[in-house]
């Protein structure tokens, strides 16, 4: 059986690795003038999204995702006195995984030229806060909308193939793997495609960054949540006893 402190540990490993590797494909994006491309950075989310549910999912589910935690202990999968424990781990793993970068790719730390400035370390921002224009309401409203939505779609998926013949073999992975790397792809220039607290978080708080960080920290829980109400929705549930004719 299983120990609290090995599964704490999976969840910590493998935020680390998703924020590790999805963050550093945009850090390396930056500073290689476009190498990688937006749809790398997309597709490298997606992989190791399924890379880490592989790896972990049979020790601690592999939420990866404070907001999935939440939505899984709404929907009963989960015991809530767990949650506290789990959204810990995932928090440190990213916060340590955007210091690792920060180390990496620091303007100097491996003599590079002076006069060179560290990139940023992946942070998730609306659009208009980064463009010449400077933000404005309605970009973080627009994020916070989206994020709600890719949120509510990740999770629902989420819940439709981690139950029954679909929660094993390689279904889960694929799917969740796939819908990652799909809303990264398409929605990543508008909102940054968080869809996840921890991976907003920590590189945030390394880079001492914090705008906007409300609309990434509140809007994926809201949206794991309307996930879980959408699989209640349309689940199959009981049949209830026809009537006598």
């Amino acid at each position: 059986m299983l120990s609290a402190r090995q599964k704490l540990a999976a969840e910590f490993f493998a935020t680390f690795a998703l924020v590790f590797a999805g963050c550093g494909a945009i850090v390396i994006n930056q500073i290689s003038n476009g190498q990688i491309s937006h749809v790398g950075i997309g597709l490298t989310f997606g992989l190791i999204v399924m890379a880490m549910i592989y790896a972990v999912g049979d020790v601690s589910g592999a939420h990866l995702n404070p907001a999935v935690t939440i939505a899984f202990a709404a929907c009963k999968r989960f015991s809530w006195r767990d949650v506290p424990g789990y959204v810990a781990a995932q928090c440190a793993g990213a916060i340590a995984a955007a210091g690792c970068l920060r180390l990496l790719f620091r303007a100097g730390m491996f003599g590079d030229q002076p006069g060179e400035i560290t990139p940023p370390l992946g942070q998730t921002l609306p659009r208009s806060t980064s463009s010449e224009f400077g933000a404005t309401l309605g970009s973080a409203l627009q994020s916070f909308t989206l994020e709600i939505i890719l949120t509510a779609i990740l999770m629902a998926v989420i819940l439709r193939v981690s139950t029954g013949p679909k929660e094993k073999g390689i279904t889960a992975a694929l799917a969740v793997g796939g819908v990652v790397a799909l809303e990264a792809i398409f929605a990543g220039p508008i909102s940054g495609a968080s869809m996840n607290p921890a991976r907003s978080l920590g590189p945030a708080l390394v880079a001492w960054d914090f705008r906007h960080l409300w609309v990434y920290l509140l809007a994926p829980i809201l949206g794991a949540l309307a996930g879980a109400a959408i699989n209640e929705l349309i689940s199959p549930h009981k049949q209830q006893t026809p009537p006598d004719k």
